[in-house]
């Protein structure tokens, strides 16, 4: 019968997350079918940069979603291996507890681990957990900045189209009618180049803002998990004094190797400093003693 090593801690699955992002998403998919009509005319004012921005907000939803997704294989290996008799079989670890699947694999009777080895397994993962986030946040950034540089890119569109509007028109033509058909042709282009400035900005900011609430869950569910296991972790750490340097900070096994070998070292050399102190006081006293053996002689010779 399987053994259990948790001491009452369990890691949870990443499920109540993903209830989130779903329900956003339909939230956001609802609002984007009422005003559909609107955001379809918005859109076809610059569709090749609009589809970029609709392409990388799908892409980073979908990376944000993989990233919760791959927690659940993680917490069911941690599970496991709680759970499973010391030396029996487990399953292979996923990626992100890979290091931490080697250093434990040849576990025998109940796990105990010390608090170097826990803090460096942690900072494995916190950095795996990290790097993970960098495409999201990447995403988000991507977003704003499509949508700035269609702005930008509308506003030059407008303005250049205004210069050659107002160099087209003839002011002396006696026409109203003339005129005002001119004036009304030449303000389409700079109109369209309005239409792109506001509509790239609209889905670029609409766009980082759903990511971004996605980019929080995921965030919250890998710290979530990054917190359970180092509850569990602790309870299995074998805490002991750590020496530190003058500075203050923590000793590696190599520095510490070196001081206990310096320390042993002192020892040595004391013990031969007593012992030389040593000698000269028993040199000393054999000086002092050699003018009695001297007399002493002296004394049996006369006899």
């Amino acid at each position: 019968m399987a053994k259990d090593y948790s001491d009452g801690i369990v890691l949870s699955q990443p499920r109540p997350y993903l209830t989130r992002m779903f329900l956003f998403l339909a939230l956001a998919g609802f609002l984007l079918l009422i005003l559909a009509p609107r955001l379809v005319e918005a859109f076809m004012a610059n569709p090749g940069l609009n589809g970029l921005i609709v392409a990388t907000l799908i892409i980073g939803a979908l990376y944000a979603f993989r990233q919760v997704l791959q927690l659940g294989p993680e917490v069911r290996w941690v599970n496991a291996f709680r759970r499973a008799d010391p030396g029996l079989a487990i399953p292979p670890a996923p990626r992100l507890l890979a290091p931490m699947a080697t250093m434990l694999g040849n576990r025998k009777g109940r796990m105990t681990l010390s608090a170097a080895s826990m803090r460096a397994m942690l900072d494995s993962i916190g950095s795996r957990l990290d790097e993970q986030r960098e495409i999201s946040r990447y995403a988000i950034g991507l977003l704003i900045f499509l949508g700035l540089l269609g702005t930008f890119w509308g506003l030059l569109i407008t303005v250049s189209s205004i210069g050659d509007t107002m160099q087209s028109l003839n002011i002396e033509a006696t026409d109203s009618v003339t005129l005002f058909s001119s004036l009304r042709e030449g303000l389409q282009a700079p109109l369209k180049g309005m239409g792109t400035a506001f509509s790239s900005s609209l889905f670029g900011l609409t766009g980082s803002l759903v990511l971004g609430f996605l980019d929080l869950q995921a965030g919250q569910a890998q710290n979530r998990f990054y917190n359970e296991l180092e509850e569990w972790l602790s309870t299995v750490t074998n805490v002991i004094d750590t020496p530190v340097t003058p500075e203050g900070t923590p000793v590696s096994a190599e520095q510490a190797s070196l001081m206990a070998l310096a320390g042993q070292i002192a020892t040595l050399t004391e013990q031969m400093q007593a012992e030389q102190r040593f000698m000269k006081e028993l040199a000393a006293n054999q000086e002092a003693m050699r003018p009695i053996l001297e007399e002493l002689t002296q004394t049996m010779k006369k006899r």
